[in-house]
């Protein structure tokens, strides 16, 4: 549990891939897409075994020179954009029910003009008015800084506060932050070091959040 005295939740702020849409299909084609042009051996077993929401840790492990990564993002954002991913399961009614009773913000690692799209395509937008994406500050997850941010931004304290993510590296940054980590099992293949990782709560399902939060604030 994350030390200091906990006060009633008024924050719930989120990941995004992988905890509220289902885009491991987009994203690992776009990454085998990219193994494939720039000739590295790598196939969908290699890329699961050394997964990470930092891509630049990917590419680090795939053997991918520095100099290259611009080239990189390029080729995964063009391969990517030929797929769309969906929507996590009960994600559209967990948003409308928390959006009642708390401030919503997200924290992803993920490119902002491609999140701005998606959120709107999904008419999310009205539901967070704070984002930090991956591009916004030079840390990046598990550092806390981008959800320290979010915190800021929108005037919340941290032991108000809880975070929703998929990967033990969300679970760092919620701990290092003093934010209350709620692990949730999603379509990436991230079970295994999330469960290592021993969220505060770990969730089967998107769908159980709305109770458990309930609960917590009880």
């Amino acid at each position: 549990m994350s030390s200091g005295k906990r006060l009633p939740i008024r924050g719930v702020l989120f990941d995004w891939d992988g905890t509220l849409i289902d885009s491991y299909h987009a994203d690992s084609s776009a990454y085998l897409g990219l193994f494939e042009q720039l000739e590295v051996p790598w196939g969908l077993a290699e890329l699961n075994a050394h997964y990470s929401p930092d891509w630049y840790a990917v590419y680090r492990a795939a053997g991918i020179a520095k100099h290259r990564w611009d080239e990189a993002d390029g080729i995964w954002r063009a391969n990517y954009a030929k797929h769309k991913p969906k929507l996590i399961s009960g994600a559209r009614w967990v948003l409308g029910q928390l959006a009642r009773r708390y401030k919503l913000g997200l924290v992803t690692s993920g490119d902002r003009d491609r999140v701005s799209r998606q959120l709107r395509e999904y008419q999310f937008t009205k539901h967070f008015k704070v984002r930090i994406c991956g591009g916004d500050l030079k840390e990046k997850k598990p550092h806390p800084a981008p959800l320290l941010a979010a915190l800021k931004k929108m005037r919340l304290q941290a032991a108000e506060s809880v975070y929703v993510g998929d990967t033990p590296q969300d679970m760092e940054m919620s701990r290092a932050a003093g934010v209350l980590a709620i692990g949730v099992l999603g379509p990436f293949p991230t079970e295994k070091q999330l469960r290592a990782a021993k969220p505060e709560f770990l969730l089967e399902s998107l769908g159980e959040l709305p109770e458990l939060l309930k609960r917590i604030s009880a």
